[in-house]
């Protein structure tokens, strides 16, 4: 018999990027694997360096990055670390982003514009990677822009769970902040006991980023706790104006629900003096002390993670997860 035959275990190694190592930390524990040991420094031109201390041939690999503030370098150095995985022949590789850089450009607005969420997909391709697992994309049609698997989760019911179990015993109506989300706010009000549906209508301007006008309440929120979900808090100037045109509306409170708390310039003195009772956040993205405040609460996305990496790792199925609906 000629050739020579060799069963191979699989072998699961987890690196993680400088942006958010406390996430990385928490979702290797929950493994029961430690972290790659790596070298990462910056030359003295800001170029990135990134080597493994470990051998990484034949082995899934999975690198997580949180794409945060200042967003291109992390970008930048996520993709240099799937190079060097690639490079060192690391048999699959999986790129985990609980917060996907650029998901906001997913389209052409006006003529002469970029669709800056397929670049970046474009380049993780050509960077090595094999496939994808993010959380909560800003549109779900983004799956698409990249070659191979995306492993999309959702914070749904990790969110509504805790809303559910603090607010439960009260009146409560579910609220996009827009007409394009009403399909979360579904699943939401499934999630909650079949609370009531409303949306926000607003316009957003075109020529100016961060900024919406003409808020509008449809739906009956008068005298009902509104939890008003949203994907990402930026700025915080739309689901604070969102909140109070609730609160316009005879809305007995608010509890804004968002997954990815990105809190840039303004957006703590927003929150901190809005109507809203409590903030709920998951940690995708790292909160600076100068971020965090009393009404919020950040939860942990570390679990859903660990079990997605875990489902991939053994073949399994990262759909049920999530009923079916992922």
């Amino acid at each position: 018999m000629s050739g020579m035959k060799r069963t191979t275990e699989k072998n699961l190694m987890v690196f993680s990027g400088r942006a958010h190592p406390e996430l990385a930390e928490e979702v290797s524990t929950l493994l029961g694997c430690g972290l790659v040991p790596q070298s990462a420094y910056e030359f003295a031109n800001s170029e990135i360096y990134i080597r493994y201390e470990e051998s990484v041939r034949g082995s899934d690999a999975f690198v997580l990055q949180s794409h945060t503030a200042p967003i291109n370098e992390w970008i930048m150095e996520h993709l240099i670390m799937v190079d060097a995985l690639k490079r060192a022949s690391a048999k699959r590789i999986t790129v985990v982003m609980p917060f996907y850089g650029y998901a906001r450009q997913d389209k052409k607005h006006r003529g002469r514009e970029p669709i800056s969420a397929r670049l970046m997909a474009d380049l993780f391709k050509t960077a090595g990677a094999d496939r994808l697992i993010t959380v909560d994309l800003h549109a779900d049609q983004i799956q698409g822009f990249f070659d191979g698997p995306v492993d999309h989760l959702m914070a749904l019911p990790i969110l509504a769970d805790y809303v559910r179990e603090k607010y439960g015993d009260q009146r409560l109506a579910v609220v996009s902040p827009d007409a394009g989300r009403i399909k979360v706010a579904e699943r939401w009000s499934a999630r909650l006991g079949g609370a009531p549906l409303a949306f926000i209508h607003k316009t957003r301007r075109t020529d100016r980023p961060n900024e919406t006008v003409a808020n509008r309440v449809v739906g009956e929120v008068a005298g009902r706790m509104c939890v008003l979900v949203d994907d990402m808090i930026d700025t915080g100037g739309t689901i604070v104006k969102a909140a109070e045109a609730l609160m316009a509306d005879g809305a007995a409170g608010v509890i804004i629900a968002a997954t990815h708390p990105i809190l840039s310039g303004p957006a703590v003195d927003r929150l901190k003096n809005s109507p809203a009772t409590e903030v709920v956040v998951m940690n995708t993205l790292p909160l600076s002390d100068d971020q965090r405040f009393d009404s919020l609460t950040c939860l942990s996305i570390a679990p859903l993670l660990a079990r997605a990496i875990r489902e991939v790792f053994e073949d399994g199925s990262v759909t049920s997860m999530f009923d079916g609906h992922a």
